[in-house]
């Protein structure tokens, strides 16, 4: 198939999601074309650079590659400390503010390095090259990037779009099969929220997906980057419509600050809060039992969920206080009305939360 190019709009200018086989091996071409360099520095972790270092610092080569940092990509390791040793590395490599830096990897790699290039120097320009799904279809799009601390997900970062996204969906060969289904559960989330058709789609053909089946993939893929796109270019800081993106999220979020960011890969965590907020919405009378069966239903296609925490559930409560679209202390949740539409919502009584919580399993 061609490539895609795929526009998104920010505040410091529009930027190309470049999606489709083949991809890579322009990346030196359109490095140039974002302007001088003083050389590229490529950030990565241990399972992408043992696949992926050498052919990408190839496809790099004449984009003047300085330096390959390796650094921890789990979960559990994406924190202020992990900033600081990169910072530390980048000045050692000589990076100064003509710098370009690459993220190739997945969410954990995108969230710190973009993190890092919007720090470092007050702000050097920031290249995507996403090479999991849940990175190709959401995370490596719309400039949202930051840390954990041990209160609660992402609660320290800033919004710095990047300059270029490069998505090559060769690189998804190389994921194992629990982080491919990862991704799929924030392919879900799309249809949910936005995209009756793709949803429809999904419940056809969830088997083949799991497969990674190619035509399949070359579908839903730049459908939810463009969906993406269109959120993030009309929101970019998340002050209002871009907060439909997290449906599922205020529970995954808790769930994964619960188990210490340790039990669940990110898109198992919002599989566990899709569900959730289903029953949520139907639990508040916005939602339709069937339509919420259905939802439950593709979300569980995906493939088993790793089990929710044991202990009280008001515990996760407590951790949504901590959520950013927590208001004057009052929570606020991502809800549906139907399949193709969501929105954000606060009133909603804690004890149906916890109805919720203790319903799941």
């Amino acid at each position: 198939m061609a490539l895609r190019r795929i526009s998104v709009k920010s505040a410091q200018g529009v930027y190309k999601v470049i999606y489709g086989q083949g991809a890579l091996s322009g990346a030196a071409d359109e490095i140039h074309s974002l302007g001088e360099s003083t050389g590229v520095f490529l950030l990565t972790s241990p399972r992408v650079a043992k696949h992926w270092l050498p052919k990408i610092a190839k496809a790099l080569g004449e984009a003047h590659l300085r330096a390959s940092i390796v650094f921890d990509d789990r979960e559990a390791a994406k924190d202020l400390s992990t900033v600081e040793t990169i910072c530390r590395q980048l000045v050692r490599a000589g990076a100064d503010r003509r710098a370009v830096m690459v993220a190739l990897g997945g969410g954990v790699v995108g969230d710190v390095c973009g993190f890092v290039a919007a720090s470092y120097l007050r702000g050097v320009r920031l290249v995507h090259i996403p090479t999991t799904l849940v990175a190709q279809v959401d995370s490596a799009i719309g400039g949202k990037t930051g840390v954990n601390l041990p209160e609660g997900k992402n609660l320290v970062g800033a919004f710095y779009p990047p300059r270029l996204v490069l998505a090559d969906p060769a690189t998804l060969a190389t994921l194992p099969p629990r982080e491919f289904r990862s991704g799929l559960y924030e392919v879900v989330k799309y249809g949910v929220i936005g995209d009756p058709r793709l949803f429809s789609f999904l419940e056809k053909t969830m088997p083949r997906l799991v497969r990674g089946d190619s035509a399949a993939l070359n579908f839903i893929i730049p459908r939810c980057i463009a969906a993406k796109a269109r959120v993030v270019s009309r929101d970019e800081r998340e002050s209002g419509l871009r907060e439909i993106l997290n449906f599922g999220h205020t529970f995954a979020h808790a769930l994964e600050a619960a188990t210490a960011y340790k039990r669940y890969l990110h898109g198992e965590a919002v599989g566990w809060g899709m569900i959730a907020a289903a029953r949520l919405s139907e639990r508040v009378h916005f939602l339709a039992p069937e339509t919420a069966k259905r939802i439950e239903a593709l979300t569980r296609s995906v493939g088993p969920l790793p089990a929710l925490p044991s202990g009280k559930r008001d515990r996760l409560i407590e951790i949504m206080r901590s959520d950013k679209k927590t208001r004057a202390g009052a929570l606020r949740f991502v809800v549906t009305r139907k399949i193709g539409s969501a929105e954000t919502v606060g009133g909603i009584p804690p004890k149906a939360v916890l109805e919720v919580l203790q319903g799941l399993g």
